[in-house]
């Protein structure tokens, strides 16, 4: 039977829940009303929501302003590039933290984990020169680099794979297996989970990424939509069009919200089992 101060204090959790919820949601619904709106039309004048019509000539509008096709692609090459190097990496770190024994282990492992509390602004100066130095400023190697290391994903996969047991592990080595062989048919099958949480964060997080992209990058072609939607903000000169800025930042986060939306049990799932809080 359910005690009335628990399903009291359920209730009470569900509205706070939406109302936390809703707040969230705000930006995101002022920039699509916004996005739909009348450029010429102030917001006193016509539908609070959408002014006298609805309209997409901000959309058409935004797609003229800059090559959001080389856009796209930079952008998927640079979520993508890092995230299957990354994948190797953190594994290989991962297992090595997490199964095998050297000495100074532990201060290696808190020398990664330091790299979690240290901001990325700090290493922008040490980054940018280390570019420069090899010749691939303005390309999008120069966006992919130095993130082919993550310390959080060293962390989630030594987590993870101290979690399975080591017996699988031996009885793979007497049957004949070898390392990639045991990663391969132990390791990696049941770490599934933890990779799909990583990924979410790793695609989310360079999808986003604004401030080294618009720093080693001088070409709109091998820009990312993030540093192509800047040209938004000076389209006249009295400043941006804010209903045609509002239809740039919704094509970029798009392609993110179509993919939650279409993996969103998924993704919860993998955060759940993975022990992300």
């Amino acid at each position: 039977m359910t005690k009335p101060n628990s399903s009291l204090g359920s209730r009470l959790a569900t509205i706070a829940t939406i109302i936390v919820t809703i707040i969230w949601l705000i930006p995101l619904i002022f920039s699509v009303l916004m996005s739909f709106r009348p450029q010429a039309e102030p917001v006193t004048q016509g539908n609070i929501f959408f002014g006298s019509t609805i309209t997409l000539d901000n959309y058409a509008s935004a797609l003229v302003l800059a090559p959001w096709g080389w856009h796209y692609f930079t952008s998927v090459v640079f979520a993508a590039g890092v995230l299957v190097v990354q994948v190797v990496t953190v594994t290989m770190a991962g297992y090595a933290f997490a199964r095998m024994k050297f000495r100074g282990r532990g201060l290696l492992l808190f020398l990664v984990l330091l790299q979690l509390m240290i901001p990325t602004g700090v290493l922008l100066v040490q980054n940018f020169s280390t570019i420069v130095s090899l010749g691939l400023l303005d390309t999008r190697w120069a966006l992919m680099v130095p993130y082919w290391g993550s310390a959080f994903g060293v962390l989630l996969l030594r987590q993870t794979f101290r979690g399975i047991p080591l017996e699988l592990e031996e009885a793979a080595r007497i049957d004949g297996a070898n390392w990639w062989q045991v990663m391969r048919n132990v390791y990696i099958p049941l770490s599934i989970p933890a990779y799909v949480s990583f990924a979410l964060v790793s695609i989310s997080s360079h999808w986003n990424e604004f401030l080294w992209p618009f720093i080693v990058t001088r070409t709109e072609e091998v820009r990312p939509l993030t540093v192509g939607l800047n040209k938004l903000f000076n389209t006249t000169e009295v400043g941006a069009l804010y209903g045609q800025l509002m239809a740039g930042t919704i094509l970029v986060i798009a392609p993110l919200v179509i993919l939650f939306l279409l993996f969103q049990r998924r993704f919860i799932e993998s955060f759940a089992s993975s022990g992300i809080k």
